[in-house]
């Protein structure tokens, strides 16, 4: 295990040539996974953060370290998926067993009977390691599109927007719980944001528009006011494993929305022939970071250094490398169930901590 140390005494993972670094998940091997209950709530938590568990994230931080990354996260291990902590702040979710839902749906007005669960995960992470760290949290509209359902949830809120209006403030307090626990980089998730780049996506909305605007709009309220913390937006088209994605098309579509949204990095996917141009890099903010997604989490394949490495100088065709650190896609495991075996991403993450040095030798 590395040494502790402070948060002033970690590299700046946005002034570090080349970082590499997690999107969030690592896939949870069986022992984790049965640790958890079925459900998020407070029997979840209690077994999030019991010793067992702590032991598990310490190795899911020195898997990372020792795959020579930067930047790191707790793997995600303590939650049934990145979206489902809500589950675990509050009450008033029953479980959605039906195919193609995402585990719980609110049924009831919600109640906050666990909060600064983040700002747990945070603290713990930090104490863990001397590399730069990473916590992601789910935007409000992410939440509303997955977690309520007209069959299940009118009763609680007659609305899909009601039901994100009432996460926005226990988001937005979360938020405020991480500036002091010395954490490098919060990541906003909204992979629905993202698909609505593919227009067979864009077609299931009566105004596409109001949807791009909803989210952006959330997210800034979550995110009003907050000081201190550096932020991160990932987008990306849903990781299915090996069955892929759930969207196909550039960033384009999106791209207004995107720099709209008060955050100082983008983490984006580009290593999956769906995703579009790179040249579309050329569109956000000249003083904003790009975590390039470069290294794919969804396929057997383990890419060469030297492939992740080209991609890196693709996107150094439209954009500045000092803006540039290096990613995976997504998250391996953005849920419990996950096909990708734990040291196959291990293996992956090793190509391309070598692709980082590698960049770093030829570029500086």
């Amino acid at each position: 295990m590395a040494s502790r140390a402070t948060a002033k005494a970690r590299p700046d993972p946005f002034k570090t040539p080349f970082a590499a670094g997690v999107v969030g998940s690592l896939p949870r091997p069986p022992v984790v996974r049965e640790t958890l209950p079925a459900d998020p709530g407070a029997e979840s938590v209690k077994q999030a953060r019991s010793p067992r568990m702590d032991a598990f994230v310490r190795y899911a931080v020195a898997l990372q370290e020792e795959a020579g990354l930067d930047v790191v996260s707790d793997g995600e291990w303590r939650r049934h998926s990145y979206t489902n902590i809500i589950g675990d702040i509050a009450d008033g979710f029953s479980h959605d067993p039906r195919e193609g839902r995402w585990g719980i749906a609110v049924t009831e007005k919600l109640a906050v009977r666990r909060p600064g669960l983040f700002a747990e995960e945070a603290r713990f992470l930090v104490a863990a390691t001397s590399r730069a760290t990473k916590v992601c949290m789910p935007s409000p509209y992410l939440l509303g599109v997955r977690l309520w359902e007209k069959s299940m949830s009118t009763k609680a809120y007659p609305t899909r927007d009601a039901f994100i209006e009432e996460v926005v403030p226990i988001l937005h307090k979360e938020l405020v719980g991480l500036r002091d626990t010395g954490v490098s980089v919060v990541q906003i998730d909204d992979p629905h944001l993202c698909v609505l780049v593919d227009p067979k996506v864009r077609k299931t909305f009566a105004d596409p528009k109001y949807e791009l605007d909803l989210a952006v709009a959330k997210i800034n309220e979550v995110i009003a006011g907050v000081k201190g913390l550096r932020l991160a937006l990932h987008l990306c088209r849903r990781n299915w494993g090996r069955r892929g994605w759930g969207a196909e098309g550039g960033y384009e579509p999106v791209l207004d929305a995107m720099k709209r949204i008060n955050v100082q990095q983008y983490v984006l996917e580009f290593s999956i022939p769906v995703a579009g141009d790179m040249a579309v890099l050329k569109g956000l903010p000249d003083d904003a970071y790009i975590g390039l997604g470069c290294l794919d989490c969804r396929f057997p394949k383990v890419e060469a250094p030297e492939e992740i490495a080209a991609r890196v100088e693709r996107a150094m065709q439209y954009v500045d490398a000092e803006r540039l650190s290096l990613n995976p896609d997504c998250g391996f495991a953005p849920g419990r169930q996950s096909e990708v075996p734990l040291d196959e991403a291990y293996q992956k993450l090793k190509s391309e901590a070598a692709a980082s040095a590698m960049l770093r030798d030829k570029h500086g």
